[in-house]
């Protein structure tokens, strides 16, 4: 939910800056914020998955989840750009930013978690 709360309130707050909808720039940073909070939500499962569990399971859920989760988004913006004609600035500027932001957000919410709350 704060994911889903950064995400809305921010973008919320960009919109009357983002130009008009002729020029494309609003879809690209709303996938960007989208595809970014996606993310965030499927790291932060895996890490709750995984907490408890072996070294083992907790490492190839990260390092797998990690791995799997770029490619993914990897090709959403190849398909996205090449594909759709999205502009490509606001899209990756959207999604590094985003990216960022619940990445610190991620390690701030799992660095608090109890030890008895992963179990």
């Amino acid at each position: 939910m704060i994911v889903a709360a950064m995400a809305v309130g921010s973008f919320a707050a960009l919109w009357p800056s983002l130009g008009s909808r002729a020029d494309g720039t609003r879809g690209a940073v709303a996938l960007g914020t989208a595809l970014a909070a996606l993310n965030a939500v499927a790291a932060y499962a895996l890490v709750v998955w995984s907490s408890g569990r072996s070294n083992v399971a907790f490492f190839r859920a990260v390092l797998g989840g990690t791995l799997g989760r770029m490619a993914f988004l990897l090709g959403i913006v190849v398909t996205a750009v090449i594909g759709l004609a999205i502009p490509r600035l606001p899209l990756v500027l959207a999604l590094l930013s985003y990216y960022v932001a619940f990445l610190v957000l991620e390690l701030a919410v799992v660095h608090r978690r109890p030890a008895e709350a992963t179990r």
